[in-house]
């Protein structure tokens, strides 16, 4: 299997500005950002999509939303709140098949979404 982009980024062959790393994720500023902050959290292992994480890692997907928080705390927006967001599929919106959690805040966000 050819390496998606977001492998490549873990692999250290396409350079991107690392929020977090350890070996179990990958946190790193979106290219394309829809808020102050929007950073991308991704496991290191290739998942396609947040449906195929849960019903293969629940615990470890437990671990990223603990590790999201603790990101959200770390970039100031913890206390005025931020949100998490799984795009999971190309009708929502995914673009990268391997699963990654948006974290968005800094700014006021409207409901419903998009």
């Amino acid at each position: 299997m050819e390496q998606c982009l977001f492998c490549q980024i873990i692999a250290g062959e396409i350079p991107a500005d690392l929020v977090y790393r350890d070996e179990d994720f990958v946190a790193f500023w979106d290219i394309n950002p829809q808020a102050p902050v929007h950073v991308l959290l991704t496991p290191t292992r290739h998942v396609t999509d947040a449906a195929s994480y849960a019903a293969t890692d629940p615990a470890e997907l437990g671990r990223l939303f603990q590790r999201a928080g603790r990101i959200a705390g770390e970039l100031d927006v913890a206390g005025g709140g931020y949100r998490m967001v799984f795009n999971t599929g190309t009708q929502a919106g995914q673009t990268v098949n391997h699963a990654h959690l948006h974290i968005l805040g800094g700014r006021d966000f409207m409901w419903p979404p998009g």
